[in-house]
């Protein structure tokens, strides 16, 4: 089913404290900027904070209409009690108290009890779409248990599209191989640094008509400033990559454009591409790239880049609209 999906996303992984706490007060404004800047689509996760951005997201989203935005969650980590960690903090990137513990479980069971607790901490009597999240290494569980799970759910009307959202291109392209999935969110692998997703997935979709939602249009911080950042899918980034950001950042300057900027139109540009997913900490982070969204970019900066080597030659745009 097609899902009515706003061009920008509000991913919501610092609303459970990713990286650095913030404030419920500053999570609800942060929701409430990205419904001022017309963003109505909003993806979220058991995993991002144990919990706490599904909560978060349900409580700024009761203020408006359920029939006026699109929400995602995920599947296939559970979260359970665990008392004895409430006075650590989560050792997977998110400032909370660890008083649950992830067990990943791809099983049917798993999957309806990871999808009714997500309904309970969002306050939502249903969502929209509904993502395998990370099954890396759990690919025969996803594609005997979790997989034929939603695939019911979607026959049943408990939800309206299913998929799967992951870092990577080979094992998504298998799933839009094998099982007629609505929507995919690709994490990191169709930015200006790296775009394995044309070899076979993004061609792939548009044979299939499974739309794509781009995450990790920042590749996890360097491209999300002027000048290049030092952080490249959650790790330090290596000097030869830094160096290339750099170049490219150069080639966007003699366009005037910032290297954020194009980051985000990039993966809009392609005709697959229906939404594009950033996160934000707080309510300026939102507003900046909305407005780095809405700012056009000249085709000719994708031909310079290919030009000099820095953007693959096959990349593909649409023909009207962006950028």
């Amino acid at each position: 089913m097609k899902i009515p999906l706003s061009p920008l996303g509000l991913g919501c992984a610092q609303l459970g404290n990713l990286y650095h706490a913030i404030t419920d007060e500053t999570a609800e404004a942060t929701v409430r900027q990205a419904w001022d800047e017309g963003i109505r689509y909003f993806d979220t996760a058991p995993h991002y904070g144990l919990g706490l951005s599904e909560r978060r997201l349900g409580a700024a989203l009761s203020a408006y209409p359920r029939a006026d935005f699109v929400v995602s969650t995920k599947v296939g980590r559970v979260l359970e009690p665990d008392p004895e960690g409430a006075s650590r903090t989560d050792s997977q990137g998110f400032v909370v108290p660890a008083a649950y513990k992830r067990r990943w479980d791809f099983s049917r069971d798993g999957i309806l009890r990871s999808l009714e607790d997500s309904l309970e901490r969002l306050g939502l009597d249903r969502v929209d779409v509904v993502y395998v999240h990370d099954p890396d290494e759990h690919f025969e569980d996803t594609v005997d248990g979790a997989f034929p799970a939603l695939l019911e759910l979607r026959e049943q009307g408990v939800v309206d599209a299913i998929g799967a959202g992951m870092n990577q291109a080979p094992m998504l392209t298998e799933f839009v191989r094998r099982f007629d999935l609505d929507v995919i969110l690709l994490a990191g692998r169709y930015t200006l640094l790296d775009q394995p997703a044309l070899d076979d997935l993004l061609p792939l979709c548009a044979e299939r008509g499974v739309d794509v939602v781009a995450g990790g249009a920042f590749n996890a911080g360097i491209l999300a400033t002027a000048s290049p950042g030092t952080m490249y899918d959650y790790a330090e980034a290596p000097a030869e990559l830094v160096e290339r950001a750099q170049r490219i950042a150069d080639v966007c300057a003699r366009h005037g454009v910032e290297l954020p900027q194009a980051a985000l139109a990039l993966p809009a540009a392609h005709p697959s591409v229906v939404s594009v997913v950033v996160g934000a900490h707080d309510p300026g982070q939102v507003r900046l790239n909305a407005e780095r969204f809405r700012r056009p970019v000249p085709r000719e900066l994708w031909t310079d880049l290919i030009r000099a080597g820095l953007l693959r030659e096959d990349i593909v745009l649409r023909q009207e609209g962006r950028p």
